[in-house]
């Protein structure tokens, strides 16, 4: 059995994801800032679970190699 190229990719793409994701929030932290601690707490609690939602499509083509619909 030949290794598959499907989760060394997978794991790329993944911690590609976390990056961007990290990078386009920390690039609101100055507008974010200046909003009141509420606001800011709900929008980094949702930022940092939204992020979430794509890997379950990678995962699944990661594991098993099917086309993500």
């Amino acid at each position: 059995m030949t290794p598959s190229w499907r989760k060394p990719f997978g794991v790329l793409a993944i911690l590609a994801l976390i990056v961007i994701w990290s990078v386009l929030i920390a690039s609101l932290s100055g507008t974010v800032g200046g909003w009141a601690w509420p606001l800011q707490l709900a929008f980094y609690v949702f930022t940092g679970i939204v992020w979430i939602a794509p890997l379950k499509p990678v995962l699944r083509w990661m594991e098993a190699g099917s086309r993500v619909e």
